[in-house]
């Protein structure tokens, strides 16, 4: 299943860049992020590996992220694995002087239940991929966190 999903953030490329790039501001505006424990490479840099744990309800999804490229502040692109699913991410940055257009294009490769989650309820990963990006826009304008 592949989507694409773009947001406007009222900042210029350069600061956006400077808040993304940053894995301190991570849990502040990814809701569930408990951990990131670096596993190979650099994190951040192309190779470099990140296990992420994340809790949702009363369980905890553990994935290991696997950039792939970092052509800052054009792109940014990573692999994310779960048991059943992976998740091909690029994130691409656009200068809209004074102003960031941010695009994700996700593609997401399941098997098993992920398989059929993706078939029957394909919208439901869109908005959550649209509701993280929202969360990191108000972050970004206003220094809200997904905690406040």
């Amino acid at each position: 299943m592949k989507y694409s999903v773009h947001v406007d953030i009222d900042l210029p490329r350069d600061t956006f860049i400077e808040l993304f790039d940053n894995p301190d501001n991570l849990p502040k505006w990814q809701p569930g992020l408990v951990e990131m424990e670096p596993v190979e490479g650099i994190p951040g840099q192309p190779g470099g590996k990140t296990r992420l744990v994340y809790r949702m309800g009363s369980r905890e999804i553990e994935m290991i992220e696997t950039i792939t490229e970092r052509q800052l502040p054009d792109r940014f692109a990573g692999t994310y694995t779960t048991p059943g699913m992976i998740n091909h991410l690029v994130n691409r940055f656009e200068d809209r002087g004074g102003r960031t257009r941010w695009h994700i294009d996700s593609e997401f490769i399941g098997s098993g239940w992920f398989k059929v989650l993706t078939w029957v309820m394909p919208w439901s990963f869109k908005k959550q991929t649209r509701t993280m990006m929202n969360h990191f826009k108000a972050f970004a304008e206003t220094g809200k966190t997904v905690h406040e």
